[in-house]
């Protein structure tokens, strides 16, 4: 690591984090100034690597206004050594008071793309270094106008009969399908999406749909139109087949309603569930790999 200077920005500084060629322009992310202008991104909590003065890698950690929870490592890029990022990262969490998550957001099938395993890899190996600990994939998908499937005409569909439904239901699901936004969920407001949704998406009923088998409920979903992008916020099912149709009402939902585009997030080890959204005409946007700091006493990989 011969002289590499490692440091925080200072204010007036946030055009050196953008001097770094952004590596991976496909991904759809918030602009650093952007994220600077509306309070999430701040320069005390950004972090460069220099090596004759030219920008090596980069950290900026996230945690939007009025948030419960603490900041997360959203954007870190380097072009150097991984021990490198590893001492930059271990110096902002000394500053941090200790080690937080990173949401590493990554190209849809970034495993099998050489180019971007050449990017990827290196910051990735870096958080490891730094203590941080793969726990877990999530994917983003997008469905952006797709004729949706038709109904098997088995299940019926209506708005909850009221909150009160809704959280029977939400307590019945083991493992809700879909959860999108659960990581800002948590950090900003400290709700934990798949058993309380409603204290994150508020108590619009038409924004919800039960589905029904023979008149009993078998499953529910809630979307969100007025977010950020209108999304499929949350999915869960007692009945596996009832899920595509679920899909399909809720999206018709949001298409009514005039979205354009609806995201929905997904962990990546729920096949089944991918499959459907897949079925529906969801396509993958992105992977997001979620490192948490690793338990005390464990050695790095």
């Amino acid at each position: 690591m011969t002289d590499v200077v490692i440091r925080p920005l200072v204010a007036g500084e946030e055009s050196l984090f953008d001097s770094m060629p952004d590596p991976l322009p496909e991904l759809r992310q918030v602009a650093y100034a952007d994220g600077v202008a509306g309070g999430g991104y701040r320069p005390e909590r950004t972090w460069v690597a220099l090596r004759g003065g030219r920008v090596v890698g980069r950290a900026a950690w996230l945690l939007p206004p009025g948030a419960a929870g603490a900041p997360w490592l959203e954007r870190f890029d380097l072009a150097a050594e991984p021990e490198v990022g590893a001492a930059m990262l271990r110096a902002a969490h000394e500053a941090f008071g200790g080690p937080v998550p990173y949401h590493a957001a990554l190209p849809a099938h970034w495993r099998r793309r050489p180019e971007v395993l050449a990017v990827v890899e290196p910051p990735m190996a870096a958080a490891r270094l730094a203590g941080l600990a793969e726990r877990g994939e999530r994917l983003r998908c997008s469905w952006t106008g797709t004729p949706l499937p038709a109904s098997s005409g088995r299940y019926t569909f209506r708005p909850p009969a009221g909150t009160a439904e809704i959280d029977a239901l939400v307590a019945r699901v083991a493992r809700p399908d879909v959860l999108t936004g659960m990581e800002i969920a948590k950090a900003v407001a400290g709700v934990d999406l798949a058993t309380d949704p409603l204290a994150w998406l508020g108590g619009s009923l038409e924004a919800w749909r039960v589905v029904l088998d023979a008149g009993e409920p078998v499953g529910l979903a809630g979307t969100a139109g007025d977010a950020c992008y209108p999304l499929f916020a949350y999915l869960g099912v007692l009945d596996e087949a009832a899920r595509p149709e679920l899909l399909a009402e809720a999206v018709r939902v949001l298409d009514e309603g005039g979205a354009r585009e609806v995201v929905a997030d997904v962990d990546a080890h729920r096949v089944a569930v991918v499959a459907d959204l897949e079925r529906s005409g969801f396509r993958r946007l992105r992977s997001r790999v979620r490192f948490e700091p690793a338990p005390a006493g464990s050695v790095p990989d």
